[in-house]
């Protein structure tokens, strides 16, 4: 079956549903047009100056400048294969498909009827044969059914709204994943090379406390530092499954199906965080359109809520044959109807008016939701830039003690060589450099994992390009 692209929802979307309405209920609520609610939103989340310092290129497809096929193939995978993309895919055709029923609400229904009868009468039995089309049509006088399409459409843009916030939350995970498993090769090696360097320590330190010139003090723990180390790597072989596994379910498959190319390189990649528009894309966030299509669809069913209080004006009709005699439909004679009705549901007024009122109270709180969410967004996107900042500086003071860790164990070379220091401090440097370059591999991960995240709350603008990969 073929799905519409989701941009093509969102524009038949605009084209259904010209008015979206806000406003606080309880007595005043009113009608605000989609574009003007933007607009406002728009200016009030730029009033917070939020991202305005990162500020520049165009956000979309941000993933690829970390330059890894492998990572884009898997971005791709999993666009195409997640399974929790593909059930809220067909959910929003669902909603479609209801929004569909609705509209047909708006016109006569009706159906065929061939019908035959025989009854008796004080013992004289009689014979009728009727074909015919049987026509009902519920006129919208009052708007309760324009009510309930405006329902329909705002949930159908809802589904869509959360289908493009599950597309980011995926593509995120992916790229978090990703990151998470080649930083994790990268400090397994590491951790192998400390392994290395300790051992060699201790097959030093053996020798010389077999020549007396060293005590079993430094020995042992010199061997306690090797255990510590050695025990690392099967959490870290485990971190490692733990993110192939993450991955495979993000691209539909098996942890077993999954092969991944170790990439030392990516980390090293320059890859900064820049955004177009900043509060224009924060206000395209997905779950702060969603929550206004919830508010949406809530009012419009406390619309079609107060409209149940008001009669119900249709039109049924009946055009035929009808037959009286026993030669079935052979002689018949036409007939037809037209019959005006008032429904009016008095007796029913208290439970009419008590949904009215459960409605109502409903789209309150679904524009306390919407605001709610508004308020999230901005406090989510100034801690996400607070962690992106913090992260940056944490990397710099890592590179600079991995920086001078290096130059330390340069000097104690040189000094091992002049037979300043014994060979024991020579290789307890090396060890430094190492244990500098294991926090540098960690800062390096937190860092791009806070970019990462930085392009997960302001995603509203790139996530509609997700669909043209």
């Amino acid at each position: 079956m073929m799905h519409k692209p989701l941009h093509a929802i969102f524009k038949q979307g605009k084209v259904l549903s010209a008015m979206l309405l806000a406003g606080v209920l309880a007595g005043c609520a009113q009608s605000v047009d989609m574009q003007e609610q933007q607009v406002s939103l728009t200016q009030f989340v730029s009033d917070t100056q939020i991202g305005e310092q990162n500020e520049g290129a165009s956000e979309n497809n941000w993933w690829r400048r970390l330059d890894s096929t492998q990572l884009n193939n898997l971005v791709t995978d999993a666009l195409a294969m997640n399974h929790d993309l593909k059930t809220s895919q067909l959910q929003l055709d669902a909603a479609i498909a209801r929004l569909g029923a609705a509209r047909a609400e708006y016109y006569p229904q009706g159906s065929l009827s061939v019908g035959a009868e025989r009854s008796s009468l004080d013992g004289v039995i009689t014979r009728q044969s009727n074909a015919g089309v049987n026509v009902n049509w519920q006129l919208d006088l009052f708007g309760r059914i324009t009510a309930l399409v405006d329902a329909a459409n705002a949930g159908a843009l809802n589904q869509a709204e959360q289908l493009r916030a599950l597309q980011v939350e995926v593509v995120s995970a992916v790229v978090q994943g990703y990151v998470s498993y080649q930083g994790n090769v990268q400090k397994q090696a590491i951790i192998e090379m400390q392994i290395e360097a300790l051992e060699q320590s201790i097959d030093v330190l053996k020798a010389r406390v077999e020549e007396g010139v060293a005590n079993e003090l430094d020995l042992n723990r010199t061997l306690a530092q090797l255990k510590q180390q050695q025990a690392l790597i099967p959490e870290l072989s485990y971190l490692q499954y733990r993110d192939l596994a993450t991955l495979a379910v993000l691209t539909g498959r098996l942890a077993s199906d999954i092969t991944l190319v170790e990439e030392p390189e990516l980390l090293s990649h320059q890859f900064s965080v820049s955004f177009s528009k900043a509060s224009e894309a924060m206000a395209l966030r997905p779950d702060i359109t969603s929550a206004l299509y919830q508010f949406s669809q809530a009012y419009s069913l406390s619309v079609a809520a107060s409209k149940a209080l008001l009669p119900d004006i249709s039109l049924a009709g009946f055009a035929g044959v009808v037959s009286l005699t026993s030669n079935g439909l052979e002689d018949t004679v036409q007939q037809w109807q037209v019959t005006p009705k008032v429904e009016w549901s008095l007796l029913s007024y208290p439970a009419l008016l008590a949904q009215r009122d459960a409605q109502q109270f409903l789209s309150e709180a679904a524009y306390s939701n919407y605001q709610s969410k508004v308020l999230n967004a901005i406090s989510d996107s100034e801690l996400t830039l607070q962690r992106l900042v913090k992260q940056q500086q944490q990397l710099s003071y890592a590179d600079q003690r991995f920086n001078y860790a290096n130059k330390a164990f340069g000097q104690a070379q040189a000094m091992y060589q002049e037979g300043q220091i014994p060979y024991l401090e020579l290789l307890d440097a090396r060890q430094d450099v190492l244990i500098a370059q294991e926090n540098a591999v960690d800062s390096t991960i937190a860092s791009l994992q806070a970019k990462v995240s930085a392009y997960q709350a302001f995603n509203g603008r790139w996530s509609f390009e997700l669909n043209n990969l």
